[in-house]
């Protein structure tokens, strides 16, 4: 399963925001971080992908163009999660993510769909909040719960904004290790727009640096993060060390002031 962009580009009101992005070939079962400096068109890519915003150019999944799948068939291959935390209804986390399968994916049978939900609440250490209310739930806890709410789905992709945004570091951890697990485990993609540098590094294979609206910059973690491209990116200055694991470290020196 893989991912290629063709001439991608989103524009509001005549105005572009995203620019012909190209990229072949994103490989199934991994996480790819989408980098970037606020406005660099992180969000408008996904929300593009997930069918919410109008785009130019071609975006191929499993070789089948997303643009001419009908909005159920595009739902059952691809999920988004916005940065906005899921409502807080009186729903309960449990019912939550049993509308979310349903929803998706009607033709599953009563004892697969409740596997899922297992699965996913256990996978993600849900369990212990299965019957509490959406609304009773802190900003991180509904976080995790709509991500569970996408998992159960099963998408062969997974588009996040900011999903780590809410979480503190404990649950941060977790939701980055299970949600590797998950696409490692089901061979699946991952999308996820991010700004935690050193979490992308940690957990994802593969990182696209955009600016400006366009892609600037494609690798690894190891290859994408030097200080010259985090000047350009980011206009900062910052030095790159490895931890002992071998894992790149960014460490930020200051703000640079715009030319």
């Amino acid at each position: 399963m893989s991912l290629v962009l063709q001439g991608l580009g989103v524009a509001y009101g005549g105005r572009p925001v995203v620019r012909e992005v190209d990229i072949d070939a994103l490989p199934a079962g991994c996480i790819v971080a989408l980098l970037g400096a606020n406005g660099a068109g992180k969000s408008s890519t996904l929300r593009a992908l997930a069918g919410l915003n109008p785009m130019s150019g071609r975006a191929l999944l499993d070789g089948e163009d997303l643009a001419r799948l009908t909005p159920a068939a595009r739902a059952r291959r691809v999920a988004y999660m916005p940065q906005s935390l899921p409502q807080a209804t009186s729903l309960t986390v449990y019912e939550s993510v049993l509308s979310a399968v349903r929803t998706a994916c009607p033709q599953l049978a009563a004892a697969v769909v409740q596997q899922r939900i297992e699965d996913v609440l256990g996978d993600l250490g849900l369990r212990g909040l299965a019957m509490r209310t959406m609304e009773s739930l802190s900003g991180g806890q509904r976080q995790m719960a709509g991500l569970a709410q996408l998992l159960v789905r099963e998408p062969r992709l997974l588009l996040l904004d900011e999903p780590t945004s809410a979480l503190d570091l404990r649950w941060q951890l977790c939701l980055m290790a299970s949600l590797r697990r998950h696409v490692e485990q089901r061979q699946v993609l991952c999308l996820m727009a991010v700004h935690d540098l050193n979490l992308a590094a940690r957990f994802c294979g593969e990182m696209l640096v955009m600016g400006q609206g366009r892609l600037i910059a494609r690798g690894v973690p190891a290859e994408v993060l030097t200080p010259a491209l985090l000047q350009q990116a980011y206009g900062i200055e910052a030095r790159v060390e490895s931890c002992s694991l071998g894992t790149p470290l960014v460490v930020a020196e200051r703000a640079l002031q715009p030319d």
